[in-house]
């Protein structure tokens, strides 16, 4: 494969928006509203208390989204640290349907699933119950050291898995030189090369991120994506009422949740004011 060149003295020209999610979301450059689900049954920071409220937290920060003028949703089990590698128990697989059927169920909004680390067999499970429309996979080629351990290329193994549960309207966005990872053993891969690799193994759409969570994404590095592969590019960390346009402008579609929450700190509850204030700038930044 031939490595793309990362361009930082190039010129912005802002790409036309992704036909793939104009069709599944009906909007161009469509933003994603991470849901941060509460700590789930059986994880170490589970308070107890069914899962009632869990899932009436996630519904309620849903509407928030929702009347904020939110585009899309997503759900995360980011609470249920530390996080088990490339697997979960059934608990989870059926707590995580459950939130997503009621989320999406309440906001009437497409909404996607992650369910960490790297356990995308079971988000497409998850969003095959729940009816969700996609779902973000990690470890999708190649391999990387995340916090959790090696995680592996699973592309082959969650495709036909995928296919063989029938759930073939699920797309699959998958990181790509993902946060979080050290990515030594593939330092001779470039994250352009690595994109390219994903969209032959058939992603859907692949997602760029900074180092961690909250942390800004290279947009050279996103220019340089959305230039080698024909799939959509999504920007997956990083985004701010500061530097949204610049992300619009790079990349098909945001995912947005440590800015969103009180402070921006993601344990906290979604933030109204600051998703409404957000997707303000976002529809002037469309109309321009």
């Amino acid at each position: 494969m031939t490595k793309a060149k990362i361009n930082k003295g190039a010129a912005a020209v802002p790409p036309p928006a992704s036909p793939a999610l104009m069709k599944a979301f009906g909007i161009a450059k469509p933003v994603i509203g991470m849901i941060h689900v509460g700590a789930l049954p059986g994880t170490p920071k589970y308070k107890g208390g069914g899962l009632r409220p869990i899932v009436s937290e996630a519904v309620k920060e849903a509407r928030i989204y929702r009347d904020a003028g939110i585009d899309v949703l997503m759900i995360e089990n980011m609470h249920d640290i530390p996080y088990l590698n490339g697997a979960v128990g059934p608990e989870i697989v059926s707590a995580m349907s459950v939130v997503g059927y009621e989320v999406k169920k309440a906001a009437k909004l497409s909404c996607g699933i992650q369910i960490l680390a790297g356990a995308n067999r079971e988000a497409i499970a998850a969003a095959h119950a729940a009816g969700l429309d996609f779902v973000r996979a990690e470890g999708f080629v190649f391999a990387h050291v995340a916090d959790e351990g090696i995680i592996e290329s699973c592309a082959g193994d969650i495709l036909r898995y995928k296919k063989s549960i029938g759930a073939d309207n699920i797309m699959v966005f998958c990181d790509v030189k993902k946060k979080h990872s050290s990515h030594a053993i593939t330092s001779d891969v470039d994250i352009a090369e690595t994109a390219h690799a994903a969209e032959f193994f058939l992603a859907d759409g692949v997602i760029v991120t900074g180092a961690a969570t909250g942390m800004e994404a290279s947009v050279e590095e996103v220019r340089a994506v959305k230039k080698t592969v024909k799939i959509p590019v999504l920007v997956g960390s990083g985004v701010t009422y500061d530097n949204v346009e610049r992300y619009l402008h790079a990349a098909d579609a945001l995912i947005i949740g440590s800015y969103f929450k009180v402070c921006g700190n993601w344990v906290n509850t979604v933030d109204s004011d600051r998703v409404k204030k957000f997707m303000e700038k976002v529809r002037k930044i469309r109309e321009n």
